[in-house]
């Protein structure tokens, strides 16, 4: 089953917080879930698999520096012009929202974990299925 889309429509409220420009839902291996429409798909793709890499260098840093046992809640980068934040969205899922650098950072985050509160059984990724060829 293809989840390509069908998360889009969760994505329109985080999008009206000031200074947010973009928000993406993915999956732990790095494919797009949903996209805000100000994304292309193409985009969407590339990014996606960028947030997979920074969330495993997460869990990994934690894993280093706190022990096995750690969960990582959010991944934050920022850069000239704007922030990267990126949280669990639950198991196999990632909420990504990028904003200007004139953030709220408690704002974005507040309103972050809203939608993953709210819709968060929604976006876990199962796991793919093994197919075997003859």
């Amino acid at each position: 089953m293809s989840t390509h889309g069908k998360f889009d429509w969760m994505l329109s409220d985080i999008v009206r917080v000031p200074t947010v420009q973009h928000a993406l839902l993915i999956s732990r291996d790095g494919l797009s879930m949903g996209r805000s429409a100000s994304v292309t798909q193409d985009d969407a793709d590339r990014i996606s698999a960028v947030c997979a890499g920074l969330q495993s260098l997460g869990h990994e840093a934690a894993a280093q520096l706190v022990g096995t046992g750690s969960t990582t809640r959010q991944v934050m980068v920022e850069f000239d012009g704007g922030f990267l934040f990126l949280v669990a969205a639950g198991p196999g899922a990632a909420l990504a929202v990028s904003t200007s650098d004139q953030v709220d950072a408690g704002l974005v985050a507040r309103e972050m974990q809203q939608l993953v509160a709210r819709v968060g059984e929604h976006l876990t990724s199962p796991p793919r299925k093994e197919t075997t060829t003859p």
